[in-house]
């Protein structure tokens, strides 16, 4: 579904993969501490949201709203069929949208293996995203801090 990008909503495509790159980097830091394995799970959601909206806005100039990584998966393989290998990590992500977040009844069990292995999951479809769009955290992280500089106070 297309959306009107509500007020504050980048059109920048290489804004969205940037913010998908601050995604993993938390969800590895995350990961570090068992007792916050549920908020690196949902940083491994979250990269790969923002990630395949970044490549669909790339792909089509178009901003598509929704949470269901299985659904925008699909659509960025309609755009480029590799997508489908894709379709059943993105499957196991969703799981971790919502569950992570929330207090639950039965409460979410998330081990160190189950984290290693989203952040693993998360990696690789953010590395292939990147590889399509040619964007490069480095320089862009760069030029990010470069022109929001004069935003800063100083020490």
């Amino acid at each position: 579904m297309s959306r009107s990008s509500r007020k504050g909503d980048s059109k920048r495509y290489y804004d969205w993969i940037y913010h998908a790159c601050l995604d993993k980097m938390a969800a590895e830091a995350l990961s570090q501490d068992r007792r916050l394995y549920c908020c690196a799970a949902f940083h491994c959601q979250q990269c790969i949201e923002k990630a395949l909206k970044g490549y669909l806005l790339y792909k089509s100039r178009h901003l598509l709203d929704g949470h269901n990584l299985t659904w925008l998966c699909k659509q960025a393989a309609m755009m480029d069929d590799s997508f489908i290998d894709w379709i059943d990590e993105s499957a196991v992500l969703n799981r971790y949208y919502i569950e992570t977040r929330y207090p639950a009844d039965i409460p979410l069990e998330i081990d160190g293996e189950t984290v290693a292995r989203l952040v693993k999951m998360s990696t690789d479809m953010l590395e292939k995203i990147c590889d399509v769009t040619g964007f490069d955290f480095g320089s862009y992280h760069k030029r990010k801090r470069r022109s929001s500089a004069g935003d800063v106070p100083p020490a």
